[in-house]
């Protein structure tokens, strides 16, 4: 019987390896949005890659013009901060290559502070949570997403609420 153990030990390196690319791939992701980097957002996908954040209000589309739509929303809260918990990463195949794909479904909580004029108060007034479903490519640059879907499950306006304009 030959001794397979030296290879084994690669694949299950290798693995580790994707692992933890991907974990900091979902980690860019929530940083991005919450530091306002949006140049760093648009990045992290293909170029065919989409994302659909209309579970939680938002829209669906390429991810160019949603990275547009998230630039311009996400001024109403200048305080964000994604927590993204549970990831649950499996690893698929494309055109017969092992590792070429990957699947993560992670939980995310996000409080926020709406903006406000006078700049009073740190702590958030609403909150949010739910799953991303993210599927991920893996890319001569790395691994990238490809989609990403927001299935908001809830959220709480947890103190005062932004002024409303009127004409």
């Amino acid at each position: 019987m030959p001794n397979t153990e030296p290879m084994t030990q690669r694949v299950e390196l290798a693995t580790v390896m994707d692992r933890l690319a991907v974990d900091e791939l979902v980690t860019d992701y929530a940083v991005a949005v919450d530091d306002g980097d949006w140049a760093a957002y648009r990045g992290l996908f293909t170029p065919d890659g989409r994302a659909d954040y209309r579970s939680a209000g938002g829209i669906e589309g390429d991810a160019g013009r949603v990275c547009a739509w998230l630039a311009e929303n996400m001024l109403l809260f200048p305080m964000r901060q994604h927590l993204i918990v549970n990831r649950r990463v499996r690893f698929g195949t494309l055109e017969q290559d092992t590792g070429d794909i990957a699947r993560v479904q992670a939980d995310y909580v996000n409080p926020m502070r709406f903006d406000s004029p006078d700049g009073e108060g740190a702590a958030p007034d609403f909150v949010c949570g739910g799953r991303y479903a993210f599927g991920l490519l893996r890319t001569y640059d790395g691994w990238r997403v490809r989609e990403v879907v927001v299935q908001e499950k809830w959220r709480q306006l947890t103190g005062r609420r932004p002024a409303v304009a009127t004409d």
